[in-house]
């Protein structure tokens, strides 16, 4: 999980590397570094943030038309100035940037040892930089830079995502991806290369996204395209779709608070041309010559990870309540270890924002081993879950940079609702007339968050109140129990404040013995047929002198004679109210990590995709 950058071309290097390396700190910050091609290889490597790095190096001679860089999120070794990439092999023959993990990287370290190689790092990216190193010089002058790499990656198990200098050959990269995402970009006469496009679009729409085991050898006039084994490829060229303003933070203090107000234009843009004018129908296109296997489906199983597994599991809700089609919900980490039971007509629904979760890709193959048939639901146009799915729906939300999803999850509830709509019309256990007006609620819904996020100032005054809390309980029955599950990973994720979500009726199954005046409950109860039973449960903390933050519905009057707070969001549909209730929850994370100094954007320990396991 680390951002990867390489220019070669005409122009210096530096500046679009350094400003590369900012665009995708999101994916990694534990420490950052550069490798500059000038007269000799220049490498510079700091712990800490981009920042720090180009303080580093500012008053040094960066000039150079080739280079590299990388910003990490540690998994061999912590972080420190010696782990951070580059790496460079022993004698210097070769210089790597790495994005994956080598899962045989102790094997092959002891293998090097043996042979007189010593070692300056914990990480498994210097044991690669080294095996490279070593077949090219036990070769004699046989092989050239591009056969030792393709040779050393033939040995190594796990994923990656490379770029490399050879000492001999400067004026070339090296490229290779299997697992981890690699993309090019492609100038006059100057290649760029990035784990994503955001460092690439503000030079270039024009890009090649990398598949498992491709190797790219580049000059700045020249891309040739490979297989490990030395088959010729024929690059596929793609135009990128999202433009500079997307990535920056236009005004907003910071990424997840823009992505947070973006939710009304991400929404409309994920149903926007696949609702009909007159309300009739949705169409996605993605899924059409799926639909017959989705409709004959006797199963349908959501795999994902983090927040996409909780908007899996409003789907869950959504497809067994107008499908009628049972849906299991898996962890990707978990399905692919316990030998899970996938039958030829089962249905699987990968759900991804990056579409580059190494755990949901692992668990896709399994399943198409398996035979069955593998959908997609990602953000990110020409990632690895579309490649490797049969089909699939693009969620439109636009780059998302803050590292707690928020936008995300709205998108990806937005596509699983109009997939449960469509395949309760298709089997017939929705009614014309009900359909039209579900798709109507549908639609309303980008002017009702507009409404919900007036409430910024009021959510605001209850976080300062509570910013000091070390607990927070979060409660929802129904399609509202994954949105507690979602408002509590928020907190988690950019607070570090401890918080669960339950569904409500199981609070007297535990967490009541929680419940105290210090402890802030956040409980989701807008009007549903459970409403009567979660008012209840509020009777129930609120005995125990517990602090009630209700959201309900506009209008409310019991719940707010009885809470200590409530925020009211507009009536709609149940079904489609995951997508209201989960944006004051959104804000109240938000503003309680900025009181407590809290870097929002990018949370400790964490990083936007989860490439590794």
């Amino acid at each position: 999980m680390c951002g990867i950058v390489g220019y070669i071309g005409d122009k210096d290097a530096y500046p679009i590397l350094i400003n590369g390396l900012k665009r995708l700190e999101y994916r990694g910050y534990d420490s950052a570094g550069i490798a500059i091609i000038g007269d000799k290889t220049k490498i510079f490597k700091k712990k800490g943030k981009v920042n720090d790095l180009d303080m580093l190096v500012k008053d040094n001679d960066m000039s150079g038309h080739i280079g590299i860089g990388h910003t990490r999120w540690a998994t061999h070794g912590e972080p420190n100035d010696t782990n951070a990439h580059p790496h460079t092999s022993e004698n210097e023959k070769f210089t790597v940037i790495h994005n994956g993990i080598i899962e045989n990287y102790a094997r092959l370290k002891d293998r090097l040892e043996a042979r007189g190689y010593s070692f300056k790092s914990n990480t498994d990216t210097e044991v690669l930089a080294n095996l490279i190193e070593y077949i090219y010089i036990k070769a004699n002058g046989e092989i050239d830079a591009e056969q030792a790499i393709r040779l050393a990656l033939s040995k190594v198990i796990g994923a990656y995502g490379i770029v490399v200098i050879a000492q001999d050959e400067p004026d070339k990269l090296i490229a290779a991806r299997k697992g981890s995402p690699l993309v090019i970009g492609i100038g006059e006469g100057e290649y760029y290369i990035a784990s994503d496009a955001t460092p690439i679009i503000e030079y270039t729409d024009s890009v090649i996204y990398l598949n498992n085991d491709n190797v790219a050898i580049i000059k700045k006039d020249q891309l040739t395209l490979k297989t490990i084994d030395n088959d010729k490829l024929e690059p596929s060229i793609q135009k990128l779709t999202m433009d500079i303003g997307s990535i920056e933070k236009n005004g907003y203090k910071h990424f997840m608070l823009k992505e947070i107000f973006e939710q009304p234009r991400s929404i409309l843009d994920t149903f926007r041309g696949r609702v009909a004018a007159d309300l009739s129908e949705i169409r996605l296109g993605g899924l059409h010559n799926s639909m017959p296997q989705l409709t004959n489906a006797k199963r349908i199983l959501i795999i994902a990870c983090g927040t996409s597994w909780h908007a899996g599991l409003v789907g869950e809700y959504l497809i067994e309540t107008f499908a009628r089609i049972p849906v299991e919900v898996e962890y990707g980490s978990e399905f692919r270890y316990r030998k899970p039971i996938i039958y030829k007509d089962d249905v699987v629904l990968a759900i991804s924002q990056s579409g580059e979760t190494a755990d949901t890709l692992a668990a896709i193959n399994l399943a198409k081993e398996a035979g069955a048939t593998v959908l997609g639901i990602c953000n990110v146009v020409g990632s690895s879950i579309p490649r490797e799915t049969d089909a699939g729906v693009y969620t439109h939300a636009g780059p998302e940079i803050g590292v707690a999803s928020t936008k995300a999850f709205t998108a990806q509830v937005t596509v699983l609702t109009m997939i449960a709509f469509i395949l309760g019309k298709e089997k017939g256990f929705i009614k014309d007339n009900d359909y039209k007006n579900l798709i109507k609620y549908l639609v309303n819904i980008p002017d009702k968050i507009k409404e919900i996020l007036e409430l910024d100032n009021q959510i605001k005054d209850i976080a300062k109140l509570y910013q000091n809390a070390t607990n927070f309980l979060y409660l929802g029955r129904g399609y509202l129990f994954p949105v507690a599950l979602e408002g509590a990973l928020k907190l988690k994720e950019i607070s570090y404040i401890h918080a669960e979500g339950y569904p409500a009726a199981e609070m007297k199954h535990g967490p009541i013995a929680l419940i105290d005046k210090n402890m802030p409950v956040v409980i989701v109860a807008t009007k549903d047929k459970s409403y009567d039973k979660i008012v209840s449960n509020i009777q129930e903390v609120k005995a125990r002198n517990g602090i009630v933050i209700a959201v309900v519905t506009k209008g409310d009057t019991i719940i707010k004679k009885m809470a200590d707070h409530v925020l009211e969001v507009p009536e709609t549909n149940e079904a489609l109210a995951p997508l209201l209730t989960v944006i004051p929850l959104q804000l109240l994370s938000y503003h309680i990590a900025v009181m407590r100094g809290c870097d929002v954007d990018q949370p400790r320990n964490l990083a936007k995709s989860v490439t590794v396991e």
